[in-house]
Parts: C-alpha cells; structure tokens; sequence
C-alpha cells in the first residue's frame, strides 16, 4: 500500500459529490468558497478566532502589484496554503499547501495557467507545528467528531501519522471519548466553549446575517480547527450543509466480532468479500451486493463503491471526506479497522454492521 499515492488521489468534499451526482453539489460548492467569509463574520460578532487570510486578486499577484509585493516583502518566508478560489462556478478550486509564499507565488502559481481575471488568492497562514486538530458537527443530536495530535488533513483524509484519532462525543452536558485523553477532553470544551452564543441579540444578528442556527445557544455546523503552540487555535472551516449530512452514529464497540472498526455509513449488509487494493483497480468489477474492501476509498474506486452492499477499509475516519460519501451514497461503511485487507479473505461471506462499527463470518 503506497500511501503517497493513495493520498494524491484524494479529492475535496465538492469534488466527491460531484462525481456521485449529488442534488447539492452547487450548494456545497459556494459554501466551501466562501467559508473564510463566514468565519470573518463570526470573528466580528463573537471574536472566533480563524486562519484570516492575506487577500488578492489573482491579477495581484501576475501584475506584482505594490499591495501584493509589499505582502511578498513582508511574509515570503512564511508558510501558507495559497488557494485560488474561482469568481464563476464551472471553474474549479486550485490549492496548494505547505510551501512559504515565495516559492508557491514563484513555482506553484504560473504552473497552473489560470485567467487570473477569474480567480482571486487567498493566502492562509501555515502552522509548522500542530498540537491538536478536530472535525465534528454540531447538530440537535449533539456534538460529535474526531481529534488528533498533528495536521488536520489526517482526518479530512483519513492517514494518520502514527497513533489514530480519538473520537469523541457529547451530549451538551458530558463528554465521552474513545480513547479517553484528559488532555483532549479539555481542549474540545473550550472549543465547544467558543461556538456558545448566550446573546439573544447575536444570535438573530448571525441568523439573519449567516442564517445561521443554534442548539441550546450552540452554533450548528460542520467545524474543523486546528492549534498550533505559536497562534493557539484556529477555526478553519464553518459548514452549513455538513450539520445535516454528516448527521451518523458514532458509536464504537469491540467485541468478539472478526474485525472492528469506526461507524462510517451506518446500516447493514451481508455479502461476500472483495479485496481490491490501489494497484488492482483498473479495470476491476464486483458483484452487486459484494463487501469492498480496501485500503481506503479514493475517486477510483467509484464504480465499485456505487455496486456494494456495504464497504470495509483499513484507513480513514468517520468525517473524512470519502466516509461522507459513503454516507451519501447510502451505503453501510466501517472504517479505520487497521487490517480489514488482511483479516477478511477473497470470496468469504461477511455480515457488515456499520451501525457498531464490527464485521462477522457467517
């Protein structure tokens, strides 16, 4: 399994549910693009703190105009993520992570052959270390989702660089975390303790400006954050949409069961194994009602996930973004079991219960 491989393969949440055809596509398009926006309201009415970017106009940056080469002056050293955010639908999102402005503005940019009168650029200040990182949802079922030690693209994605994440869950009045890490615990309630509005006045404020909605006084949404030791915490997504779709059982249960895992799409399903591994999917068929196996699910693996009648992978986590597609889909999912590749044989007949994150023989 070449995990780089399987990475570069990974897409964004839009791009997913424009592959499966999704009836909101558009919807969550334009909610992605305009994110920062969101975050920058909540930033003015409730001092939520947020990765605020240095914004240009792409021609900014082609034309180096003095706005733009005052920036690079001041900040080409530092790291960032550059992205491109398009002024008309049909063009895509283009973003670059991880490399100081120089280099992205030198290398990275002009590669991508862009009309820069149709984009502008945002360059979002890029920790070097982070201590912890979270995605979860905040909905009237409660508070759910993962965190783990270092960057939040393992959870978006779902590789981890060592130890899994923790997943977590509250019920806005007690935590439970699976692994329990004292540390962890504290740090999510004074996350969640920033997305509170007690104010009445605010709250209608961010509802008719956001149309924005709450939970006993909570902000609802799909959230990731990140903290690092040098900016402390940081808001970098603020999602609308996701409060809803992401909506899943959380549970987590060991038991006698062959295999265990994470809730990814909840249900159930009965069928016999297919392992199909990165390098064995071109061309690759399954029958309709066979389990998928795999490393992890990436845009190749499509036309089988469509065809199964449930999906097992040894990566991943239960908001990435390949499990909410999953979920859309409509298809029982476990994830993060480790070793499903292994354990679970060609052609075997396995029942998968998503709902408790656990594979039996029949």
């Amino acid at each position: 399994m070449d995990l780089k491989q399987l990475y570069k393969k990974q897409i964004s949440l839009t791009e997913w549910f424009e592959k499966i055809g999704h009836a909101q596509t558009e919807e969550m398009r334009l909610e992605d693009n305009e994110k920062r926006e969101r975050l920058r309201v909540l930033n003015e009415h409730v001092g939520l703190p947020y990765d605020r970017p240095h914004q240009f106009t792409a021609a900014d940056i082609t034309e180096r105009t003095p706005a733009f080469v005052a920036f690079l002056s001041k900040h080409g050293e530092e790291l960032c993520a550059l992205r491109l955010i398009p002024t008309e639908a049909q063009l895509p999102k283009l973003r670059m992570r991880g490399m100081s402005v120089a280099d992205v503005t030198r290398d990275w940019f002009p590669a991508q052959g862009i009309d820069p009168g149709k984009y502008r650029a945002d360059f979002v200040p890029h920790p070097s270390d982070h201590v912890w990182s979270t995605i979860f949802v905040v909905n009237e079922h409660g508070v759910f989702g993962e965190i783990i030690r270092g960057s939040h693209n393992q959870l978006t994605q779902g590789f981890h660089d060592g130890n899994g994440p923790i997943v977590f869950s509250h019920d806005f009045s007690a935590w439970t975390l699976s692994p329990d890490d004292t540390d962890a615990r504290k740090y999510l309630a004074d996350t969640l303790r920033m997305l509170r509005v007690d104010d009445l006045f605010t709250r209608f404020a961010l509802a008719q400006t956001l149309n924005a909605r709450f939970v006993r006084n909570h902000l609802v949404g799909y959230f990731e954050t990140v903290a690092s030791s040098a900016f402390g915490t940081w808001f970098i997504d603020y999602n609308r949409l996701l409060a809803d779709l992401a909506a899943a059982s959380v549970s987590v249960e060991t038991s006698d069961a062959i295999l265990c895992g994470r809730t990814g799409g909840a249900g159930r399903a009965r069928g016999r194994v297919r392992v199909m591994l990165a390098d064995q999917l071109e061309g690759a068929t399954i029958v309709e009602g066979d389990i998928l196996v795999c490393d992890m699910t990436t845009p190749d693996h499509l036309p089988l996930m469509r065809r199964a009648g449930a999906i097992v992978t040894d990566l991943g986590g239960i908001l990435t973004h390949a499990a909410i597609t999953c979920r859309e889909l409509g298809k029982p999912c476990v994830v993060g079991t480790k070793s499903g590749t292994k354990v679970l044989a060609e052609g075997e007949l396995v029942e998968v219960d998503a709902d408790r994150g656990i594979i039996r023989r029949i």
